[in-house]
């Protein structure tokens, strides 16, 4: 494949960690070409030393020898003391250095550098830590604050999840659970993987081997919509359960169920039936090159698929039958026929009732008179005489 290279880095946010001392990282979301993806973590005294390194390597682009040369972003030194204020006041500034980092010519973005820096390093997936001091605060950047970092006002608190089995990890992004594993959930996507992190180790699991303490998680999924969104079909899919849909790319279908572990209920003409949302992109929207890359992932697995699944949980989390899907889509599809059935027929009603009621009644067509001589030839004696 050639060298790696990195195609994109995100900025997630930072931590704030109490061991050895308290201190701030700042979390990094790193894209390779290999569609792989990375979570490293760098203090920001760090990354400055990296920048100034950079700048040393390339004397032209950092503006050294002409200011006008200069294309390598600035970034503001360290201040005698990093707190938290000024470890969130910056985020915006990181994520724009970030941004204009890996869009800088060839030479400087796919330099080893570059490379080396972002590469995951063994503290990256093991941290030093201690058990007898609390573990770090998370604070995450919303995806809508970039421009205005300062909305972020307190640690998110991550919600924990549990493992009702056990789960091998297929790739390098991913983590490998075993039943009963307790979680943080760092993000949810809506492709049926979420980002987690058990002490440790961090990588992206499937949701459908994970349950909320507090109780079955239902309640955090959306309702059916019946009535159906559309979405086309990006990447096709060959049914391997008998309950799921095979469709080609480019078929246009209607959502019925968005459910949290991926497979959304869709309906294609009167058929329903799963298929994964990681595939299926909404009917006018525009194709990113992240979506594309998720695409080239495998479909998560289902929750129905788990075997020796293990719920802490006296009452199951609510399932609707496939059934009932089919049952409400033919009553949705009937109504809407009868629907427009009955505008006809009211329409043809309308235009009756419209019609003048004084419109005089059509007359009988008269028949022409007969002439003399079939008079003659074909009537009685009575009825000839009358006309000589």
């Amino acid at each position: 494949m050639g060298d790696a290279f990195i195609r994109h880095i995100e900025l997630l946010g930072y931590e704030k960690r109490f061991f050895p001392s308290q201190h701030y990282v700042y979390m990094f979301l790193v894209k390779w070409n290999d569609l792989s993806e990375k979570v490293v973590y760098r203090r920001f005294t760090e990354i400055y030393e990296f920048h100034k390194a950079l700048k040393e390597m390339f004397p032209i682009e950092s503006g050294d020898i002409n200011v006008e040369n200069r294309i390598i972003p600035h970034l503001p030194a360290p201040k005698w003391f990093d707190g938290q204020r000024s470890t969130e006041n910056r985020q915006g500034t990181l994520a724009e250095y970030c941004y204009a980092l890996v869009n800088l010519p060839h030479k400087i973005s796919r330099c080893l550098h570059v490379i080396n820096f972002f590469k995951v390093r063994h503290d990256d997936m093991n941290p030093v830590t201690d058990s007898q001091i609390k573990k770090p605060e998370v604070f995450l950047l919303p995806k809508d604050s970039k421009k205005n970092p300062t909305d972020i006002t307190g640690p998110i608190v991550l919600q924990t999840y549990r493992a009702i089995a056990d789960y091998e990890k297929s790739s390098t992004s991913e983590m490998a659970l075993k039943a009963g594993d307790m979680v943080d959930v760092v993000e949810k996507s809506e492709n049926g993987w979420w980002f987690c992190q058990l002490k440790n180790k961090r990588g992206w699991v499937p949701a459908a081997y994970l349950e909320p303490i507090d109780g079955p998680d239902e309640s955090e999924e959306q309702e059916p919509n019946y009535e159906g969104e559309a979405y086309v079909v990006q990447k096709s899919y060959t049914a391997v359960e008998e309950d799921e849909l095979t469709l080609q790319e480019g078929d246009t279908i209607e959502v019925i169920h968005k459910l949290l572990d991926g497979w959304w209920v869709i309906r294609k003409d009167e058929t329903t039936g799963y298929y994964p949302s990681m595939y299926l992109q909404k009917a006018g929207e525009v194709n990113t090159s992240v979506k594309n890359e998720l695409r080239n992932r495998g479909a998560p697995p289902r929750r129905s698929t788990i075997r020796n699944a293990k719920s802490i949980h006296k009452q199951g989390r609510k399932k609707i039958s496939q059934e009932t899907y089919r049952r409400n889509s033919r009553k949705y599809i009937q109504n809407q026929r009868n629907v427009r059935g009955y505008s006809q027929n009211k329409a043809n009603v309308i235009i009756e009732k419209n019609e003048p009621e004084n419109k005089p009644k059509a007359q009988p067509a008269v028949p022409p008179r007969p002439s003399k001589d079939l008079i003659l030839n074909r009537c009685t004696e009575s009825t000839w005489r009358k006309i000589l």
